[in-house]
């Protein structure tokens, strides 16, 4: 069993930055791609980002591109998240999952661990 624990959300302004970080425990996560998904309100999850097992490949919804860098430290099982620019339409509960291979994946179905969720809110 795999326990994904993702911290760092919180609420901004307009402009403004935060740093998701997710955790893993029970089992190591450095051989398996990561990605991280959000859910706002209204709207189906949706991907973010993804991050290949050797961290060498990464990944991004167009809404992001520019704005999100996803990376990760293999060694202490950790995937982040840097969110620069953020958005009214970026407000969402941002999820960490594992997924079920090495290489990046975009559907949901791929990943096999998730975690609870933190939540992303941002002003104007």
């Amino acid at each position: 069993q795999v326990q994904l624990v993702e911290s760092g959300g919180g609420s901004v302004q307009t402009g403004g930055s935060l740093s998701l970080s997710c955790v893993a425990s029970g089992r190591s996560i450095r051989i398996y791609a990561m990605g991280w998904f959000r859910k706002a309100p209204g709207k189906e999850r949706e991907f973010v980002a993804g991050i290949n097992w050797t961290g060498d490949d990464t990944d991004y919804d167009d809404s992001v591109k520019g704005r999100f860098t996803i990376s990760r430290d293999n060694a202490k099982d950790t995937v982040l998240l840097q969110m620069n620019n953020l958005a009214p339409e970026d407000t969402a509960v941002y999820y960490c999952a594992r997924a079920a291979g090495g290489v990046v994946r975009y559907e949901e179905i791929r990943y096999d661990y998730w975690g609870p969720g933190t939540q992303v809110t941002v002003s104007s």
